[in-house]
């Protein structure tokens, strides 16, 4: 299967109403399942909140080793450029900024968790 044909299968599957979608064929298996329901759990109603979503699929670090402190707390005054968390995928580790200025509200996900591409990590409340 070409990666062109995987994605126009994740287009289908993107802008339809199903949640989950298993394909196989000659050895091959592509599984897709949509993350569904989060905005309704987070509260990302109010307009002065802003999500902070993983940009891909990993494990979530609150701090840049285990021996140091997390990059920031509830409550911590965040700027639009800085690191709030890493998410490590295959042995990478990704910087994850805060995209807004304003105040942690809530972390969503716990340490070493792991994190699906587009799940709220963060919540920012924005002046």
């Amino acid at each position: 299967m070409k990666i062109q044909e995987i994605r126009e299968i994740i287009k289908l599957v993107d802008g339809s109403s199903i949640n989950e979608f298993t394909y196989e064929a000659e050895g091959t298996k592509i599984k897709l399942k949509k993350n569904v329901g989060v905005s309704a759990e987070t509260g990302s109603s109010d307009a002065n909140t802003h999500q902070i979503l993983s940009p891909m699929v990993g494990t979530f670090y609150q701090s840049p080793s285990p021996e140091e402190p997390a990059y920031v707390q509830v409550g911590t005054k965040v700027t639009a450029d800085q690191v709030v968390c890493i998410v490590e995928a295959m042995k990478l580790f990704n910087e994850i900024e805060a995209e807004v200025d304003g105040e942690i509200a809530e972390i969503l996900v716990k340490d070493g968790q792991l994190v699906e591409y587009g799940q709220p990590l963060f919540l920012v409340k924005t002046n």
